[in-house]
């Protein structure tokens, strides 16, 4: 492809390459950097691309496309913002795959995976389509998995992960859409067909800096799509929609003025019941995932099937026999009369909605497994220490990803929220420790949630990971306490 072809949307500021040079591939990692390469000098948050220029260019780089003029006489193209470079540069070299398939953006701090899950569930089951999934749980084509190491890919990624489900037949993509990617410009000139809000709570404020600028970070999404579906339940949805360049279709478990409402709700442990009711349309719509918060989102699934042009009674026959996510109040096997869950829920307001889904169904007692990650958004931790000994019976705190962090220090900012509490606590710092104490200790009826983790099967200590899967921590101490009978 010519150099002129790649760069042909962006506003070029100056340049000195032969916009006629063939380019074989673009790159932003010098270190992968390959003769006849684009290569694309991104400032990072640890290191500025522009210094790995002439690594890029030993390497065989053709041209470099830079915010900064090269420091070297080489063939370069100047642009205002690299990072938009990088993402229009990456839709044209693989072909602007995206703009042939039917695509599904899913926004908001909680209920991301889920909601794509079930999209693409809904999607198979009344269209019969091929749909490729990118999210934290991981990527899929069709019902392959593919390994994922952020909720968003970079944007060359992405459109290369774009590529490969077009050529491999989808027809539709679902993907969850992260601040930080539509901050970082991994999702610039892509057009969702239907974009999805869910919530907005206190999470990632280490990168953004203020609810208001994570709030601004989440509705560009509504500037890039063609129909938004809002949860107007949460008060963070009347900004969203406020000056939306979209078509705007509301949804809510509360309120009768949204275009899509719940009536007759119904929750149990083994999920919810309500009527789906669309303007003079009332559909009895059941999913297999107990909680409010299930309710939401299946409001927006059917929300955003209505937007593609589905009816109401497709969409809630699809959801009628949807399973669970991975990592989502996930069952674990037990060997008594006790349950353990695995939930993601790592923010205050998943941590508290799960532990308030769990307490009217549990016999015995809550007990509330949990800590808090490190190099991140620190005032969440005496709020999560809070909720959980408030909504617990009893709590056990513990390491998360600690990262760069002193995992005891983090635990001590947790343990600052619970002060005022009555609730018992056990302090174990090492995880796998933890759980197989909560496990030694639960009694009949009690129910032990594993909250943080989710569906990562690794821990983060320092700068690397270490292998972590909480089943089958769950399943070795079963399987010790067993031997040792």
């Amino acid at each position: 492809m010519k150099l002129k072809e790649l760069v042909k949307d962006l506003p070029v500021l100056s340049g000195s390459a032969d916009m006629e040079t063939e380019i074989g591939g673009v790159c932003y990692d010098s270190r992968q950097a390959r003769p006849g390469d684009l290569f694309v000098a991104v400032k990072g948050f640890a290191s500025d691309g522009h210094k790995f220029i002439p690594m890029a260019l030993e390497k065989g780089a053709a041209a470099v496309l830079c915010e900064e003029l090269p420091a070297q006489d080489c063939p370069y193209v100047q642009v205002s913002d690299c990072r938009l470079g990088l993402a229009l540069a990456s839709r044209a070299f693989f072909g602007d795959p995206a703009a042939g398939m039917t695509l599904v953006g899913v926004t908001g701090t909680n209920g991301k995976t889920t909601t794509s899950y079930l999209m693409k569930h809904l999607l198979e089951h009344t269209l019969g389509a091929k749909v490729g999934l990118i999210g934290t749980n991981g990527n899929m084509i069709g019902d392959r998995a593919l390994p994922s190491e952020r909720t968003t890919p970079e944007s060359y990624e992405l459109h290369k992960l774009f590529r490969q489900m077009a050529d491999e037949g989808c027809t539709h993509v679902v993907m969850e859409v992260s601040s930080h990617s539509l901050t970082l410009e991994r999702v610039a000139g892509i057009l969702f067909d239907v974009g999805i809000f869910t919530n907005l709570t206190q999470d990632h404020l280490d990168f953004h800096g203020s609810m208001e600028a994570y709030a601004a970070a989440k509705k560009m999404l509504f500037d890039n799509c063609r129909v938004g579906c809002f949860n107007i339940d949460d008060p963070w949805a009347a900004y969203m929609m406020d000056g939306a360049a979209c078509r705007v279709q509301t949804f809510s478990a509360q309120r009768d003025d949204a275009d899509l409402t719940a009536k007759d709700i119904r929750l149990s442990a083994s999920g919810v019941r309500f009527a789906a009711v669309c303007g003079n349309e009332l559909q009895l719509t059941k999913l297999g995932i107990p909680g409010m918060f299930s309710v939401h989102n299946a409001l927006g699934v059917l929300s955003a099937g209505l937007a593609l042009g589905l009816s109401l009674e497709q969409c809630a026959g699809a959801l009628c026999d949807a399973s669970g996510v991975k990592g989502r109040v996930e069952v674990v096997p037990t060997d008594g009369d006790y349950a353990i869950l695995i939930d993601y829920a790592h923010t205050p307001d998943a941590l508290e909605n799960v532990l308030k889904t769990l307490k009217p169904v549990t016999r015995g007692r809550l007990i509330a497994l949990f800590g808090c990650g490190g190099d991140r958004d620190r005032g969440k931790r005496p709020i999560m220490g809070e909720i959980a000994a408030k909504n617990a019976d009893l709590c056990v705190v513990t390491s998360d990803n600690p990262r760069t962090e002193d995992p005891e220090e983090i635990i001590r900012e947790i343990l600052a929220g619970m002060k005022n509490t009555r609730t018992p606590c056990k302090v174990i710092c090492d995880r796998p420790a933890a759980i197989a104490w909560a496990i030694d200790n639960a009694r009949s009826g009690d129910v032990i949630l594993l909250a943080g983790k989710g569906h990562e099967d690794y821990q983060v200590v320092g700068h690397e990971k270490h292998h972590m899967d909480e089943r089958e921590i769950v399943a070795a101490h079963l399987e010790r306490r067993k031997s040792a009978r």
